[in-house]
């Protein structure tokens, strides 16, 4: 990219790379896919004759989505593989995100993996019309349907996804307090602290990758929860922190062990109580944390 600095085409492309890369990142939930999605997305862009464009933001959003829609196949037989339950990779984003509600919904682990359950197409479709306001005609552009077809995906995707998102909107002060409450809990290993902050039928998914040790299966209930943090603190064989941080636009635990990332937990909070942690042990998904600065999505 350095070899075109200062051309047309490298400005148009760096003032939108964070729009590119979220709308590849939803598709595809992996980070690292969705920056090669972004080379792709370039090493095509520099090819293209800009006059002959008429709306550059929305033919770099079209280039990226097909490019997405590809890597997604090689994505899915990777998923197919995995050892125990997929999560998306966690991204470390800026505390502010949280405040715009949409965002935060958008990019939440909760709303990936609900996306996980629709087509390709589908999820493609539902990401540009309803995250990024994309027109029917830009999308059918996009992912090679008529702006007819389009619209009757985009309607089953919505209704598909109004089906599994949450029901309840959380200001950023309540996110904020269940956060607090439950990495208090957490840090003091207090029992009860941690059931009065659980809802009484949390979900927590793990994601080791067969890396790390993690649950193969989601654990469903307050006490189980509780039972499955304490039991694998007491296991720990070091010193274990804790870091209040934002994931996805929402609040989030970072365990540290001596020092190092030991995994990420996400969390889904509904009327003041945690209803969903989603805890990423996967070393290759945690590098990023480490490494990168919070990311503006858009």
């Amino acid at each position: 990219m350095s070899d075109h600095a200062g051309d047309p085409a490298t400005g148009t492309f760096v003032a939108h790379r964070n729009l590119l890369f979220t709308v590849a990142y939803e598709i595809l939930g992996s980070a690292a896919d969705a920056e090669d999605v972004l080379q792709e997305t370039w090493l095509r862009w520099v090819k293209v004759e800009l006059d002959q464009v008429r709306d550059q933001r929305a033919y770099l959003i079209r280039i990226t989505t097909r490019q997405s829609l590809n890597r997604l196949r090689t994505l899915q037989r990777r998923k197919e593989a995995y050892v125990g339950p997929w999560l998306p990779e966690p991204l470390l984003t800026p505390p502010d995100t949280a405040e715009d509600v949409e965002l935060a919904e958008s990019v939440s682990m909760a709303m990936m993996l609900v996306l996980e359950t629709l087509s390709p197409t589908e999820r493609a479709v539902f990401v540009l019309r309803e995250a990024f306001d994309v027109s029917y005609d830009e999308i059918a552009a996009a992912v090679g349907k008529s702006p007819a077809a389009v619209r009757q995906i985009a309607h089953r995707a919505r209704r598909h996804v109004d089906a599994r998102r949450p029901r309840t909107v959380v200001s950023p002060s309540e996110r904020r307090a269940a956060l607090e409450a439950f990495q208090r809990a957490v840090e003091t290993s207090d029992l009860r602290g941690l059931l009065d902050v659980l809802a009484p039928d949390v979900v927590v998914v793990g994601d080791g990758g067969g890396v790390k040790q993690a649950a193969l299966r989601p654990i469903v209930g307050a006490e189980k929860t509780v039972r499955m943090f304490f039991g694998s603190m007491r296991k720990v064989g070091g010193t274990l922190t804790t870091e209040a941080t934002v994931i996805n636009g929402n609040p989030a635990l970072l365990f540290r062990l001596d020092g190092e990332i030991d995994g990420v937990a996400a969390l889904r909070i509904e009327d003041a109580r945690v209803t969903g942690i989603y805890y990423v042990r996967n070393p290759e998904k945690l590098s990023r944390i480490e490494s990168e600065t919070p990311l503006t999505l858009r």
